[in-house]
């Protein structure tokens, strides 16, 4: 971990959906996506027009994300604004379409 007091938070997960969970339910685009290291919610990041990633962060308090589109192996602490070394990376389930 680099910089980040919430290493207990890191689970392995299975991802919610081939996309930002919201954006596919309402029509949405985004930029890339997040997947949540805690429940496995995908969301789109902050470069997206709905930000939808940390709207989860803020509705959950699950504080890790990882880069999940593509698969980029990286994770970020909301809490703590700092990359975080994640133990593993989460496989993919699927094409994920790109939108924007």
């Amino acid at each position: 971990m680099t910089n980040c007091s919430h290493e207990a938070a890191i689970q392995d997960v299975t991802p919610s959906a081939k996309g930002c969970e919201e954006c596919l339910r309402t029509g949405g685009i985004w930029v890339h996506l997040r997947l949540c290291r805690t429940c496995g919610h995908v969301g789109c990041c902050d470069d997206s027009p709905s930000r939808h990633a940390r709207a989860h962060f803020h509705e959950t308090g699950h504080p890790v994300i990882e880069g999940y589109d593509p698969p980029e192996g990286w994770g970020w602490c909301y809490i703590d604004d700092a990359v975080v070394t994640l133990p593993d990376q989460t496989r993919q389930i699927g094409p994920i379409p790109r939108y924007f």
